[in-house]
């Protein structure tokens, strides 16, 4: 059995999770920004939270067509167009004379990261030896997981010694380097077919995703029987109804919805959006909590939760080496306890959560991410046939960016309410921030159990049926 992994094939891998890593770079980075950009653009919470909820609103839309784009264009093509939409993108946002060409900036930057994304777990799936697999998951998500490492502290420098302008000027040598890369190394295994894209389903997953997030954005801020709220939220939901229905009655949906009938692949999914919905929703709560609350300079809140997100990247590879060794179910367990331990030291303290304890409790947290995130897509995709993995890994990644927008959108939701009804404004925000870390406890204790269900031995696991 062939183990040796083609330099190319590593070159490819890291030419499209460099692309990845920036688009992650710039969604932690700009979370630590935001005071700063609420009072130079005069926005709200729940208004300035949209350059990252819009930005993940654009990946979420386009993943779903990777199974296709993937079948139906080469994959150097694919990387190229992403790549330069990216590229315009950063321009777009580093020339913004206004908050309008800031968010269209986002979006196009959305574009590209939607295409790359799945491009790199693609070519790992179909390029990489099935026994070291695991292991370059674990690359694959470290790539990615080490942007929200050094994405705040990053964030929190450029804004103290320059502007918030220069986050977008510094991505361009990284792009440059991944463009290259791709262009080099990047490679065409399967040939390429003639298929068509469903234009209505891509308009009704756009109309799904749109309506649900503005919907939980207006969460509390707005009256919930209103458009803003209700209306959103049942437009997305007749909207995502049509869109299954008409998956199951083509040919080629856009996006096979089939590996959802695999029942371990599901409960896998389901820890997987619970595990994402609250990394992104406390990406956004602590920053602005060490800010609003305890006082303290972008930069050094980039430097409380540094320690944290760099346990959590350096813990990828490694858990997904150990997943190779000894399966599943410990890398798996023991990495939903701890995130969900994290969580909760974090809400028993959030009357009060001075700068030490929100760096211990969060390094556990991303410690227990670490450990189970990546395992879980390795995980749930092994479950799935070699032919049905394109469609898995494309559910995967399209829930990535969806609860990732939800995560944000929730937590925005939660801190711009407790903002409205309590005073001060630091009141405000520890309310607020309270409100949001007890929904993502309840969470990772879903995630916890879902995990648990999956790992069980099989003729217990046979129950979820």
């Amino acid at each position: 059995m062939q183990t040796k992994i083609s330099p190319k094939v590593v070159g490819a891998i890291i030419a499209t999770g460099l692309m990845s890593f920036c688009g992650v770079i710039v969604e932690t980075a700009m979370n630590i920004t935001f005071p700063t950009l609420m009072k130079e653009f005069h926005v709200a919470t729940n208004t300035v939270q949209w350059l990252t909820t819009l930005y993940l609103l654009v990946v979420a839309a386009m993943v779903p067509l990777s199974a296709v784009l993937k079948r139906r264009f080469r994959t150097k093509t694919l990387f190229l167009w992403a790549i330069s939409g990216f590229i315009i993108g950063v321009g777009l946002d580093g020339a913004a004379v206004n908050f309008g060409m800031l968010l269209l900036g986002r979006g196009v930057q959305g574009l590209g990261t939607g295409i790359a994304l799945p491009l790199m777990f693609n070519i790992i799936l179909e390029q990489v030896p099935p026994a070291k697999i695991g292991t370059m998951m674990g690359v694959g998500t470290m790539i990615t997981g080490v942007a929200p490492a050094i994405g705040p502290t990053f964030g929190g420098f450029v804004v103290s010694t320059w502007s918030w302008r220069y986050i977008f000027m510094f991505l361009l040598p990284v792009l440059v380097i991944a463009l290259i890369l791709g262009v080099v190394c990047i490679q065409q295994k399967n040939p390429t077919q003639a298929v068509a894209i469903d234009g209505l389903s891509v308009g009704l997953v756009i109309v799904t995703f749109a309506g649900l997030i503005y919907g939980i954005s207006n969460w509390g801020t707005q009256a919930f029987f209103g458009w803003s709220v209700g209306g959103a939220l049942g437009l997305g939901i007749l909207a995502f109804a049509g869109f299954w229905h008409r998956s199951q009655r083509l040919a080629q949906p856009i996006i096979n919805l089939q590996p959802l009938a695999t029942p371990t692949f599901r409960v896998l999914v389901g820890a997987f959006v619970c595990l994402q919905i609250s990394a992104l929703g406390l990406s956004f709560l602590l920053p602005n909590y060490i800010q609003l609350v305890n006082g303290k300079t972008a930069l050094v809140a980039g430097l409380i939760v540094l320690p944290g997100a760099a346990l959590g990247a350096l813990a990828g590879p490694l858990s997904g080496r150990w997943f190779d060794h000894v399966g599943p179910a410990w890398p798996l367990r023991l990495g939903a306890g701890l995130a969900f331990g994290g969580m909760l030291g974090l809400l028993i303290s959030s009357g009060h959560l001075a700068d030490g304890a929100i760096m211990g409790w969060y390094a556990v947290f991303m410690l227990g991410i670490g450990l189970s995130y990546g395992n879980i897509m390795t995980d749930g995709l092994k479950q799935l046939s070699q032919a049905a993995a394109a469609d898995g890994n494309a559910i995967f990644n399209t829930l990535q960016q969806f609860a990732a927008a939800v995560g944000t959108s929730v937590a925005a939701a939660l801190v711009a309410a407790g903002q409205a009804a309590t005073k001060p404004l630091a009141a405000g925000t520890i309310v607020g921030s309270a409100h949001g870390l007890l929904v993502l406890v309840v969470l990772l204790a879903c995630s916890v159990i879902c995990v648990w269900l999956a790992t069980r031995p099989n003729q217990a696991a046979a129950r979820i049926r």
